[in-house]
């Protein structure tokens, strides 16, 4: 009886214990707060089996499955689960620490990541329509530095004793800067200027602020390409990024149907193999931008004046002390959309008095001239813009130039408006410039007018 009472009491007990272990949640709590954890993070075909036994310490084991995990240890004083490991994801990108590199991200399909600060440099691109290098350093980037360089190379004295730079065209040149500035600093940006070589100027730059890239559109002409060679050499040193866009000419040398080293070297050919091409779409000006980047303490710079650029100020007055007439042309992209859009206007209003077949086009405009070349050459104006304001507000002048698809005689071929000439005439020019600048062929056939087609 004694030892039957004994077992009973012994059985009691043991129920009274198991029951306080289920009951009582403290030993429980760091193996549910771990599972809790780790189920959030990976798989849950990855825990092993939710059995627990009566822990001896507050520590808990890792099992193996995860024992790269295992340096972590969880005790019930912890208030809150912590990451096991270190995500590539922040809620705050801009917390997270930045590498001299520019940043992708890990998944190809996801978005890309932003750039840290991207350096688009000015050349003859004086403009915000139309620039497809201003445009893409905005999207891809927090912040965006414009940068224009007066380099010193260009100016004063040639081997002949002329200038390099004219007054006229310095005055020019300074107001379409000037212009530049004002509708960056409109959309919420500016424009840092400088004095000095673009490879040293942009350098600085890039590494006062911690740029990732140097936006640029390239340029035909032999200096300007080693220009572009020398500042791919110094920021290729440093890690930085160059991206090169192209923006001067009508059609857009992608879309060129032949490479340029194969380049026809007369007009008339160079006109037959691009005739019927598509003009690209023109890239809305953008209505704000990013801000300068804090880092650096970046100073915008002061505009120079000619006397800044060896230059003589007076001579640009005419011989009675008054502004010469040449000085009449305002620089800038405000004042050659104006034109562009008031030349537009007056060759709607007049009829075509040429020919029938439409050899003797009149040009409108003062002194029968639409006046629109140096805003062109500054690029304050795009060839693609001035084609698309044009086909907007007379598209009867130019609808035999953009509606022609066929070869053809007569009328059909000769009625291309004169415009659409000149500017195939420039395109003509340009390409053949930039291909042998950039040609390593010892010997050049020489480029001609018209040899091979009727121009």
């Amino acid at each position: 009886m004694d030892s039957t009472a004994k077992n009973a009491e012994t059985s009691e007990e043991s129920q009274q214990e198991q029951i306080q272990i289920h009951q009582n949640p403290l030993p429980i709590l760091p193996t549910a707060s771990i599972s809790l954890s780790l189920s959030a993070l990976i798989p849950s075909h990855f825990l092993p089996p939710k059995q627990f036994a009566a822990a001896s310490s507050n520590k808990l084991k890792i099992p193996s499955q995860i024992s790269s995990l295992s340096h972590f240890s969880l005790s019930s004083s912890l208030p809150q689960p912590k990451s096991f490991f270190k995500s590539t994801i922040s809620a705050n990108p801009l917390q997270n620490t930045l590498t001299l590199n520019p940043l992708r991200p890990s998944n190809p399909s996801g978005a890309a990541a932003l750039r840290r600060a991207a350096v688009v440099w000015f050349r003859n691109d004086l403009r915000i329509h139309d620039n497809e290098c201003l445009t893409s350093a905005n999207n891809d980037s927090v912040s965006v530095v414009p940068v224009y360089c007066f380099d010193p190379r260009d100016y004063g004295k040639s081997t002949s004793g002329f200038d390099k730079t004219g007054p006229y065209r310095a005055t020019f040149l300074l107001e379409s800067v000037a212009d530049l500035r004002n509708n960056l600093q409109a959309r919420g940006s500016d424009l840092v200027v400088r004095i000095g070589r673009p490879e040293s100027v942009l350098l600085e730059v890039a590494k006062a602020v911690g740029a990732d890239a140097v936006y640029m559109h390239r340029e035909v002409s032999h200096d300007e390409v080693k220009a572009e060679e020398k500042i791919e050499e110094v920021m290729k040193d440093e890690g930085v990024e160059v991206k090169y866009f192209w923006g001067s000419t009508l059609y857009h040398l992608e879309d060129l149907p032949f490479e340029l080293e194969q380049m026809p070297t007369n007009y008339g050919g160079f006109k037959g193999k691009v005739q019927g091409l598509e003009v690209r779409n023109t890239i809305e000006a953008l209505d704000k931008m990013k801000g300068l980047p804090k880092r650096g303490d970046l100073e915008p710079g002061e505009i120079p004046s000619l006397m800044d650029l060896g230059l003589n100020p007076n001579s640009t007055l005419g011989q009675n002390g008054k502004t010469a007439a040449n000085a009449s042309l305002v620089g800038g992209e405000t004042e050659g959309l104006q034109r562009l859009r008031n030349f537009a206007l007056e060759c709607k209003a007049k009829p075509n008095n040429g020919s029938k077949d439409g050899t003797n086009d009149n040009i409108y405009g003062a002194n029968f001239s639409c006046k629109i070349s140096p805003w062109l050459a500054m690029g304050c104006l795009s060839p693609r813009s001035m084609f698309d304001e044009l086909k907007k507000s007379a598209s009867s002048m130019i609808s035999a130039a953009s509606n022609k698809k066929n070869g053809g005689t007569g009328a059909s071929d000769t009625g291309m408006n004169w415009l659409v000439y000149e500017l195939l005439w420039r395109d003509f020019f340009r390409f053949i410039t930039r291909k042998y600048s950039t040609s390593k062929q010892q010997s050049y056939a020489p480029a001609t007018a018209c040899t091979g087609a009727a121009a």
